[in-house]
């Protein structure tokens, strides 16, 4: 095995510090064999080809409108997600792993969904808190008692993996409502074979390019009974939204109508497309519009980026969402604890991937823990989401501590707490070398007639030094990630 401080792998790591897990180096100092072959091939690049090649990298994405909205921020919305050019790689054995897990969870997650909106039963039994269920504000109660085809609600998830400091790898939380990221997959692949096309060198990486086709197939799978060749669209809040270049790729990648809420109509009991030539039916939507803007006549009567008659043809089986209403309540962060015991119960398996370990202030020991202890913790708001919404207690001050206890005592099932975990560090280059930073994983999950899972998914860094927050909407970047076959 290599060590950094041989001089035929390149000067690029003189000096780098590992610390707690890290994906590259270990504590001994030597290259992970997997890692290898990457830097004797840097040793081929001094800084300023990497500079060069990072340059073309941020170029081709700006060229091609590879970007995402900040709300809030005085320099502007529109931001290119930041792109560092050394990539992760997985190697097969581990992967297998992961794969499984992910595979296990969307199982156990969908039969959740399923349940509570029809029997109940893991409520009866006792194995979830019922009030916790039922109260969740992503509980849609017009959902109880419809069927939905294959029995299937979260068609498309994007779970997020951490490793803890031994590498093992936790899932940090599941979303399975409209998960977004997988157009930074695709194109970091693209960007990285065009910029950096010296690093492939030998490998054997598993491609990524095959997911549009695999979307649209699932899709495809799961329209209405009887409908041979359905029409899909892909339904978008609009260009305002952060996720907008996602959605505009996908659809483009897919062949498929992109569609607004205005472009839609409800006539005869179905769901159409307000085209040049007329109506056009529409049989299954993947939208990225959130459950309470989907219809004015039952959820925010003020929304303007819904359909009305969208949920009356939804419960008739006349249209198919992706994903289906109701979904959140899955992915609710006072439910997460329970996704092993739903594997359990469900399934008659234990959980391959483990969940991080989560304190829930509705129990009174927990809050006690909790209270006492913000200044360890990392606090979540149990419906946020894109690192807004946090405490991170070892980076919070005195008064943000003061702020969040009194939220946790006047809303204690708004909020979980977890142990703050140091994400494992993966080499970034920043001013021209590599240096350790903070990073987690975000698979996506396919569930039609098969589970897929992309080989790979989102890897996000924190660009800040120390911070754990990889949120692009935070700070964050993306780095491609190679599982090798």
């Amino acid at each position: 095995m290599l060590t950094m401080r041989r001089s035929n792998t390149t000067s690029w790591f003189d000096g780098y510090q590992p610390r707690g897990w890290d994906e590259v180096v270990s504590d001994g100092g030597a290259i992970r064999p997997h890692y290898q072959d990457i830097a004797h091939r840097l040793s081929d690049l001094n800084p300023a080809d990497v500079e060069r090649r990072h340059r073309l990298a941020d170029l081709t994405m700006r060229q091609q409108g590879i970007t995402f909205t900040v709300y809030g921020r005085d320099q502007g919305v529109e931001r290119i997600m930041p792109f560092d050019p050394m990539p992760r790689v997985v190697p097969a054995d581990e992967w297998e792993r992961v794969e499984r897990g992910l595979k296990q969870r969307i199982r156990a997650l969908n039969l959740f969904v399923h349940d509570v909106y029809h029997d109940r039963k893991i409520l009866k039994d006792k194995i979830i808190p019922a009030e916790l269920v039922l109260g969740c504000t992503a509980y849609r109660r017009e959902m109880v008692g419809i069927q939905v085809p294959g029995d299937i609600y979260i068609h498309i998830c994007g779970t997020d993996l951490i490793r803890d400091p031994s590498g093992e790898y936790l899932v940090l939380e599941d979303n399975g409502r409209t998960p977004s990221g997988v157009s930074y997959v695709l194109k970091n692949r693209q960007v990285m074979k065009q910029a950096f096309a010296p690093i492939f060198g030998d490998y054997s990486i598993r491609p990524v390019d095959d997911y549009p086709a695999r979307l649209l197939a699932m899709l495809r799978h799961v329209a209405p009974g009887g409908i041979e060749d359905p029409t899909i669209a892909v339904l978008t809040p609009g260009l305002y939204n952060s996720a907008y270049f996602e959605h505009s790729f996908l659809a483009r990648q897919m062949g498929v109508e992109l569609v607004e809420g205005r472009d839609l109509v409800v006539e005869n009991g179905y769901v159409h497309a307000r085209t040049t030539t007329g109506l056009k039916r529409i049989d299954v939507l993947y939208r990225r519009v959130d459950d309470q803007f989907l219809d004015p006549l039952v959820f925010k009567p003020e929304s303007i980026l819904g359909v009305p008659g969208l949920l009356g043809c939804y419960r008739g089986g006349r249209i198919n969402l992706a994903n289906g209403i109701g979904t959140g309540v899955a992915d609710d962060k006072g439910v997460y604890p329970f996704v092993p015991d739903m594997i359990r119960y469900y399934l008659a398996e234990e959980p391959v991937l483990r969940n991080v370990e989560t304190y829930r202030p509705t129990i009174p020991s927990h809050k006690q823990h909790v209270l006492a202890n913000l200044h360890k913790l990392v606090v979540k708001a149990v419906d946020g989401s894109g690192g807004y919404g946090m405490l991170i207690g070892p980076a919070s001050t005195a008064e943000e501590r003061e702020l969040f206890a009194r939220k946790i005592e006047d809303n204690p099932r708004a909020y979980i707490a977890q142990p703050t975990i140091q994400l494992s560090q993966h080499p970034t280059f920043v001013d021209g070398k590599l240096s350790g930073r903070h990073v987690d994983l975000r698979p996506f999950i396919l569930y039609g007639e098969e589970i897929f899972v992309l080989p790979g998914g989102l890897t996000r860094v924190a660009l800040r030094e120390g911070s754990l927050v990889v949120n692009s909407s935070q700070g964050g970047g993306s780095k491609d990630t190679w599982v090798l076959a």
